[in-house]
C-alpha cells in the first residue's frame, strides 16, 4: 500500500495518513451547505473534493465512511423564507432535496450519510450541556454561550491571535455574552423564527458551529481521520468546532483538517451573498458533468479555482480528448511499458491528492498509449485510472444523442447534398454548441459526444 499524505491546516504540513486499525473505516467529515437556496459551482467543489478522495482511498484497499452535513437550521433560512412568506422548514426541505438533485446530476454517488442538523436537537443539547457542566459554557437568558477563554488551544487550528479575532455573529444578543470572543451554542427563540425546539435554557434553537460537532461525533465518533470544508469555514466555524469537542470530549474532533480553496469569481470568492454566482445545476447543464468535475479538479485542492467560461471550455476539450482516446483503444490489459505511468498517476494522487499533477500523467498515458509504436492497445489503466476520477462515463459506449440534435444532423446532410456549405456549417457548429459532434463517413454521418 502507497503512504498517503495530506496537508494539515492545524500543523501546516503533510500528515501520514496511517491505518492502525484496518477494520475501522476512515472517517470522513464535511460540512456541506446551509439549504436556504440552490446551490452555486463554489458549493460543489467540496463535495467533488472529498468524494472522489473516498474514491481514491477505497482503491487503496482502505474502507471509508464519508458523511456530508446539510445545515437545515439557520438564520439565512428564516430569511430566505420570511421573504418569499413560506415556512422556513418547508424551504429547508425543497432546497435540500434540490441540493441532493444538483449533486446527483455530477455522477459521483451519495456519501454515506447526510444529517440534517434539524434531526440532531437532542444530541446538540446533550453537547450543550456537558459543556456547561465543565464550566465552558454559560446560560444567559435563553441563550447559551461558549466560554472561548476556557479554552487554552483556541486559535491554534486557524493559526489567530485572539486580540485579532471576532466571531461575526449579529450584534443582539452581544450584551449578555461575558466576552465579546464567546459564541453562541443556543439561541432563544425570536419573534418571526417558526422552527423552534425545548431546551432546558427555554425555547429556542442551536447555533451554526454545535450542529457540526454533534453530527460528526454521532456519525464518526470523536477522533476521527479527517475534517474538511472549504477554507472559508476555517474561522470560526472549524476553529469553533474544535474548541467545543475538545472541551466537552477532552480530545481532539478529528485528526487532520484538510481545506479546499474557493472558486473565484473576477477576482473575488464566489459567494450567494456577494452576487456572483454560477449555479451548478445550470452549469451541468450546459456543459455536462464531466466537464463540470473535470474543472472543478484542474486545480490542487487548496488552491483558489477562477471561475471562467475560458476555464470550462477548457476542461471540456479535456474531456473530448480523453473520449477520443478511449474509442481508438480496445478493452483489455494495458501495455506493460505503461505500467509506470499508471504508477505515478496514483503517487500523485497520494501526495496530497494532487489531482493537477495526475491529470497532467493521464494526458502522457493517453499520448503513448495511442502511439502507432504500441502494439498493445487495451484500456485497462484508462480505466482504472478515470474511475477514481468520478470520469469512468467517459468510456462508455456512445451514448445515444436526443432527437433533436439528430434532426440537426439529417438537416446538415440534406444541405451538404444540395451543396449548401455555409448551412451545413451552422448546423454542425449548433450541433457543437448542444455538446455533439457530426463525423461524416462513407456510409453516413456518426454523432459523438462532446
Amino acid at each position: 500500500m502507497r503512504t498517503i499524505s495530506l496537508h494539515d491546516t492545524r500543523s501546516g504540513g503533510l500528515l501520514e495518513l496511517a491505518r492502525l486499525d484496518r477494520e475501522r473505516p476512515v472517517g470522513i467529515y464535511a460540512c456541506g451547505p446551509t439549504v436556504y437556496s440552490r446551490i452555486h459551482i463554489g458549493n460543489a467543489r467540496p463535495f467533488v473534493i472529498f468524494s472522489l478522495l473516498k474514491r481514491f482511498l477505497e482503491h487503496e484497499g482502505m474502507k471509508v465512511k464519508l458523511v456530508i452535513n446539510i445545515t437545515d437550521v439557520n438564520d439565512k433560512i428564516y430569511d430566505a423564507a420570511r421573504a418569499e412568506g413560506r415556512a422556513s422548514a418547508e424551504l429547508a426541505a425543497e432546497m435540500a432535496e434540490l441540493y441532493r438533485l444538483d449533486t446527483d446530476g455530477l455522477g459521483l454517488a451519495r456519501p454515506d450519510a447526510e444529517p440534517l442538523a434539524s434531526e440532531t436537537i437532542g444530541p446538540i443539547i446533550d453537547y450543550i450541556a456537558a459543556l456547561i457542566a465543565s464550566g465552558h459554557a454559560y446560560p444567559a437568558d435563553g441563550d447559551v454561550y461558549f466560554r472561548v477563554h476556557s479554552d487554552p488551544d483556541y486559535g491554534t487550528l486557524s493559526h489567530r491571535h485572539l486580540k485579532d479575532m471576532e466571531q461575526g455573529e449579529e450584534p443582539e444578543g452581544s450584551e449578555r455574552k461575558q466576552d465579546a470572543l464567546d459564541f453562541a451554542l443556543w439561541k432563544a427563540h425570536k419573534p418571526g423564527e417558526d422552527t423552534v425546539w425545548e431546551s432546558p435554557w427555554g425555547a429556542g434553537r442551536p447555533g451554526w458551529h454545535i450542529e457540526c460537532s454533534a453530527m460528526a461525533e454521532g456519525l464518526l465518533g470523536v477522533g476521527f481521520d479527517i475534517h474538511g470544508g472549504g477554507s472559508d469555514l476555517l474561522f470560526p466555524h472549524h476553529e469553533n468546532e474544535a474548541a467545543q469537542t475538545r472541551s466537552a470530549r477532552g480530545q481532539e474532533l478529528a485528526r487532520l483538517w484538510m481545506h479546499n480553496g474557493m472558486i473565484q469569481f473576477t477576482g473575488e470568492k464566489m459567494a450567494k451573498s456577494v452576487g456572483n454566482i454560477a449555479l451548478l445545476h445550470e452549469v451541468l447543464e450546459r456543459y455536462g458533468a464531466e466537464t463540470v468535475v473535470m474543472y472543478l479538479i484542474s486545480g490542487h485542492y487548496r488552491q483558489p479555482l477562477a471561475f471562467s467560461e475560458a476555464a470550462l471550455e477548457q476542461a471540456q476539450s479535456n474531456v473530448s480528448r480523453i473520449r477520443e482516446a478511449g474509442r481508438r483503444l480496445s478493452e483489455g490489459a494495458s501495455h506493460v511499458d505503461l505500467a509506470p505511468l499508471r504508477e505515478q498517476f496514483f503517487q500523485a494522487l497520494a501526495e496530497d491528492f494532487n489531482t493537477p499533477r495526475a491529470l497532467a500523467v493521464l494526458n502522457e498515458w493517453i499520448r503513448d498509449a495511442t502511439s502507432p509504436m504500441l502494439d498493445v492497445k487495451g484500456d485497462e489503466h484508462l480505466r482504472e485510472m478515470l474511475g477514481v476520477l468520478g470520469l469512468a462515463s467517459l468510456l462508455a459506449a456512445t451514448a445515444q444523442a436526443p432527437d433533436a440534435v439528430h434532426e440537426l444532423a439529417e438537416q446538415r446532410e440534406r444541405a451538404r447534398g444540395e451543396r449548401d456549405f455555409a448551412a451545413a456549417d451552422r448546423l454542425r457548429d449548433e450541433i457543437a454548441s448542444l455538446g455533439w459532434e457530426v463525423r461524416d463517413g462513407p456510409s453516413g454521418f456518426e454523432l459523438l459526444p462532446l
